[in-house]
């Protein structure tokens, strides 16, 4: 078990924000992740889970407790045919390297998951999505320690409570209680066929790609996301900052006079571009304490000159008001705070 103390939280994560955590543990084993939770509680400290802080803002006060860092390594096939594979990959593997063994193996499953930034483990807690695709579509299993019962268990995708940017993990009375060890997926042939959603298939359609490999899915993905996307490794930013938007059936012909897109869903609710909202706006490209909104992909807040998380949150405020004034729509951000989640200073057991 690996431990540091005062390291800043704007060193681990990628909107390059935030004071000092207390401590600083990378677990990189089992025995390393119970032993990171017996020592917050021998020393009455919070405890933090993080991966690679592509989602995660740090606070300028910093963290008092202990950010447990994601460190497991490893991919492990379970099970494999022609049709079917079902492989294991560790929480602390980069979730872009997971998706490109994937389809090296020949499975197109993950392909439109390729270059979102982070780990395997952070995966199932936002349940990650984009281009049409999520996490759970292929999710079978997450392997997890257990902070209440002070035990390993497996829980099933079912268990989960997966829906958009939610599940059990990030969310009510179990938040924080789980470190995720790995997770398990179930991929399968044939698996991704056209139509893709829109962008995805006007890329394909503009360049005459009709082999819908997964090499050739994953690279036409890859190279959306490099001309729209910012790299977090050298453009300070949270990927996509803000959530999609839904609107009730009532609300469609309000919002379609002021201009915006919408798309039915399964549950008879209406999807926003929640980028053309920004853009209609008048937000795109402009820059508030030192934020920008990306000119090429509005849903991104680029830190180009922002010091502190309280510049980050008088941004937001003023952005929101903007959307909100004009649309009557109130925006949520996506990337979350790092803090205590508990109710209590120390870790919950049993």
């Amino acid at each position: 078990m690996k431990l540091r103390e005062n390291v800043p939280l704007a060193e681990l994560t990628t909107m390059r924000l935030g004071g000092p955590a207390r401590f600083v543990i990378e677990a990189e084993t089992e025995d390393d992740v119970r032993e990171a939770y017996d020592f917050a509680l021998e020393k009455r400290l919070p405890l933090y889970p993080l991966g690679s802080g592509a989602n995660s803002l740090g606070l300028d006060f910093g963290f008092p407790g202990i950010i447990l860092l994601n460190r497991l390594k490893g991919f492990e096939i379970l099970n494999q045919s022609k049709t079917r594979l079902l492989v294991k990959a560790f929480g602390g593997e980069i979730w872009d390297d997971f998706v490109a063994f994937t389809c090296q193996k020949g499975f197109a499953d993950l392909a439109v998951l390729s270059k979102i930034p982070g780990t395997v483990g952070a995966a199932p807690v936002q349940n990650i999505g984009a281009y049409g695709g999520e996490a759970k579509d292929t999710l079978k299993s997450v392997s997890v320690y257990d902070s209440l019962l002070d035990e390993f268990r497996e829980l099933a995708a079912d268990d989960c409570d997966f829906a958009y940017r939610h599940s059990i993990f990030n969310s009510g009375e179990t938040k924080g209680r789980y470190f995720i060890l790995s997770a398990t997926f179930e991929l399968t042939k044939p698996s991704l066929a056209p139509p893709f959603y829109n962008s995805l298939q006007a890329y394909l359609d503009a360049h005459g790609i009709s082999d819908y490999s997964p090499d050739n899915l994953r690279a036409a993905v890859s190279e959306i996301r490099k001309e729209k996307l910012p790299d977090p490794e050298t453009t300070p930013s949270a990927g996509s900052f803000f959530k999609n938007l839904y609107a009730p059936a009532s609300e469609k012909a309000r919002l379609e006079a002021l201009g915006l897109s919408l798309r039915e869903t399964a549950d008879g609710t209406y999807k926003l571009n929640v980028a053309q909202v920004l853009e209609l706006s008048g937000l795109k490209g402009k820059v508030f304490h030192g934020f920008e909104i990306s000119e090429k992909a509005p849903l991104v807040l680029i830190n180009r000159s922002g010091t502190s998380y309280a510049d980050l949150e008088a941004a937001v405020l003023e952005i929101t008001k903007i959307v909100r004034e004009k649309f009557g729509l109130t925006l949520e951000p996506e990337p979350v705070p790092i803090r205590d989640s508990a109710s209590s200073e120390e870790p919950a057991r049993a």
